[in-house]
């Protein structure tokens, strides 16, 4: 096997599987439970550690950056970013970037912030806090998924938030769903649909959502009851960074189809690149 890239003071072990387009540098520490994919890069001093039952994963187009550690058993989804000098302790989905000691997500590879992410950030002027009686749609370039700033009336009294659903979603609910009482750095999500619809309202707390095209991707935060997030079909969707108190409430323009749920990175994007492109949301 000859492999495009590996340093001279690098063992591989007898039951190591990888790529013959993976680069490995100096000091990397390999396990016999590995399995590398195409185009992978492994900085120096990386540790694979030994154990488990399963192999370690590493997916194509990973990048591990130098001195990290990666556990027993972890699975790197296609395209993960892991930062110089992380713990890696459980796996890692698609086109994540991870950092720390734990490593925790931190963001997602070539992902913009978009809409009330960040001070700075935001594409176009964020609708004011106070009274608004239209819908305000801002398109995030992901095929057309968009933010909603749902009308909004302030008084005294308090705030009202308020949707049509004939006249302000983008589809007709079929259903709902609720989440909440979601750890901090739990993951929800990582899945696409075939053809359901979603729209996204966190009305109490904040969790940040990404939404990725198969090629291209934007992060948004909700953070406020009159937001909302409309997430068309055949986009991979995920959110993370819920705050303790996070309630995000869900509407979904069809209902509960096993069979619409597209699992994996690697089946969604051999979905996305049979569909002609104007067959895509």
């Amino acid at each position: 096997m000859t492999l495009k890239s590996i340093s001279s003071d690098v063992v591989v072990p007898q039951g190591a599987i990888i790529d013959h387009s993976v680069t490995i540098a100096a000091g990397v520490l390999l396990s016999d439970r590995l399995a590398i994919e195409a185009d992978a890069v492994i900085e120096p001093g990386v540790v694979f550690a030994n154990g488990g039952s399963k192999p370690i994963q590493v997916r194509s187009r990973v990048l591990i950056g130098a001195g990290a550690v990666i556990g027993p058993e972890v699975e790197l989804g296609w395209g993960v970013h892991v930062k110089p000098g992380s713990v890696v302790l459980a796996s890692v989905p698609a086109n994540a970037v991870v950092q720390g000691n734990p490593a925790q997500i931190v963001g997602y590879v070539n992902s913009q912030e978009t809409a009330h992410l960040a001070a700075g950030n935001a594409v176009a002027p964020i609708p004011p806090s106070g009274d608004r009686r239209e819908v305000s749609i801002e398109p995030l370039g992901i095929g057309s998924a968009s933010v909603y700033y749902m009308p909004r009336i302030s008084d005294l009294r308090g705030s009202l938030s308020v949707g049509e659903f004939e006249d302000h979603f983008p589809f007709a609910p079929k259903r709902y769903f609720v989440v909440f009482d979601v750890p901090s750095e739990e993951l929800r999500g990582e899945h696409a649909h075939k053809i359901c619809q979603q729209f996204l309202i966190c009305v109490q707390g904040s969790c940040q959502a990404l939404l990725d095209d198969g090629s291209a991707r934007r992060e948004v935060v909700l953070d406020r009851p009159d937001i909302g997030l409309y997430m068309p079909s055949m986009i991979w969707g995920t959110q993370y960074r819920y705050t303790r108190d996070a309630v995000l409430l869900v509407f979904t323009s069809h209902a509960y189809d096993a069979s619409d749920y597209i699992r994996t990175y690697d089946a969604f994007q051999k979905e996305v690149a049979g569909r002609p492109n104007d067959t895509l949301s």
